[in-house]
């Protein structure tokens, strides 16, 4: 009975077999229930395979994309006199000039790993704009940055145009806290913390200022590029008063202060000429977030609602030239396990500060995508099927189709030639089963609750095998 109701769940989620898009489920208030918007996000599901990059003035320094420059104890400025820091930082614009950047090379590295989106961060917490503002003269298309005068000057423009020669979706990172702005850390106050540093309630009308600022930066990028697919909003702490609870409430720091900055108005205008954008205010639930975000983790179980990891493939999100990457075999084993699990896998690489991805990045990029040139049909397009995960298998569907895939070992090859699982509750045709890649024929035997799969022949495929198995 516990397996058939958990069928019945999986079901309702529409995570077996081909079941029509359901509304987000979340846990807060008011889920999304727009017919555009829903049947976007299962289209979004399809694509599997994202491609972020978080970029700023930061990487000239190689540190920790905007967090430095923030008063919290837990971080570490190596004893720098912190206002002294806090001033060189801010004063990175002047010498930010990446005179390699070249987006097409980006997009096209992306498009040979396989990844089908990009979210580009447009402005991270330090406020540094990468777009085309009339806001703020703290940007690349200013002339107090030496890039201003570059025909690229408006990165975020020259990036979204890439990528979308190349057919991806499209999505841009925006941070709704700035701390460059005078209307969010206003001069006159210290600040304690990554929150507003004035109480919004006893100065209202200084904090419509800071609405207006990042309603009006918001416009720009969602009016200015074309059809913007994503709007990924950052910066979780920035919230409305009926999303705190006892897990967030800590972001909001010594203070307290709740910082509304009026999402339905905002989402109102960015879908003014784009009705089926998909918004992700990141963890602060309800109708404006549209899909969850686990960062850096990849969650036990399958989600009720629609996700993506999104995960440095470095231990940074930003460039750091002695980072340490992850391997391919790991990029691949997150990817299989994050799919199986009904999620999409959002890879970080972080470019230089003259605009390169790294070597090793590109690399790593590379036989991604030579793996997913023959197995990417067990990836796009699929859902999970229980079990979605037995030992070393990952388990996708597509239609009558199911795919068996074994993550292999670090230099484990050539693959094992006998291999089994535990699926009471998959109904397989047995036989001859086709193995991705390979011109040879798999066997698939039924004994009890287990099935087994018989290769003897010699076969080499890196990372992971996949077996194309039928349902009858």
């Amino acid at each position: 009975m516990r397996k058939l109701i958990f069928t019945a769940l999986l079901i309702l989620m529409g995570i077996v077999g081909t079941a029509q898009p359901q509304p987000t489920q979340t846990s807060d208030q008011n889920p999304e229930t727009d017919p555009l918007i829903v049947t976007r996000l299962h289209e979004w599901q399809d694509l599997k395979f994202g491609f972020m990059m978080h970029w700023g003035i930061y990487a000239q320094w190689e540190v920790v994309e905007s967090w430095s420059i923030c008063n919290e104890p837990w971080i570490n400025r190596n004893g720098a006199d912190y206002y002294q820091y806090k001033t060189d930082y801010q004063n990175l614009n002047k010498t930010f000039n990446p005179k390699n950047f070249d987006p097409d090379k980006w997009a096209e590295a992306a498009q040979d790993a396989g990844m089908k989106y990009v979210v580009f961060t447009t402005k991270h917490h330090d406020g540094f704009c990468l777009f085309n503002t009339k806001e703020t003269n703290y940007s690349t298309v200013d002339p107090s940055c030496p890039f201003s005068s570059n025909p690229k000057a408006d990165i975020a423009g020259e990036v979204v145009k890439a990528f979308r020669q190349k057919g991806f979706w499209t999505g841009l990172y925006f941070s709704k806290p700035d701390w460059h702005c005078d209307d969010y850390w206003a001069h006159e106050w210290a600040t304690p913390d990554r929150n507003v540093n004035y109480d919004p309630t006893v100065h209202p009308e200084r904090f419509q200022k800071y609405k207006d600022f990042t309603f009006n930066q918001i416009k720009e990028i969602t009016h200015n590029y074309g059809d913007i697919d994503i709007l990924w909003l950052d910066g979780g702490w920035v919230r409305p008063e009926w999303s705190v609870n006892e897990e967030t409430r800590p972001w909001l720091g010594c203070q307290g202060y709740i910082q509304d900055v009026d999402m339905p108005r905002i989402a109102a205008m960015a879908r003014e000429n784009n009705p089926d954008l998909i918004i992700v205010d990141r963890s602060v639930g309800g109708k404006y977030e549209n899909y969850q975000t686990p960062e850096q983790q990849v969650p036990d179980s399958l989600l009720p609602y629609p996700w993506e990891t999104c995960m440095s493939m470095g231990d940074s999100w930003s460039y750091v030239s002695t980072d340490h990457y992850k391997s391919t075999n790991r990029l691949i084993h997150l990817l299989c396990d994050i799919v199986a699990k009904g999620g999409n896998f959002l890879l970080n690489v972080g470019p230089d500060a003259d605009g390169n991805l790294p070597d090793t990045a590109l690399l790593r990029m590379k036989e991604i995508g030579e793996w997913m040139h023959t197995n990417g049909e067990a990836i796009y397009g699929t859902r999970p099927i229980y079990p979605y995960a037995y030992g070393k298998f990952r388990f996708t569907q597509k239609n009558n189709k199911v795919y068996a895939i074994f993550l292999l070992d670090e230099q484990e090859t050539p693959v094992p030639d006998t291999y089994w699982f535990n699926a009471p509750d998959m109904d397989l045709k047995t036989g001859k089963v086709k193995v991705l890649g390979s011109q040879q024929k798999a066997t698939l035997k039924k004994e009890a609750d287990r099935y087994r799969i018989d290769f003897p022949n010699s076969f080499e495929m890196p990372h992971a095998v996949v077996f194309e198995l039928r349902c009858h």
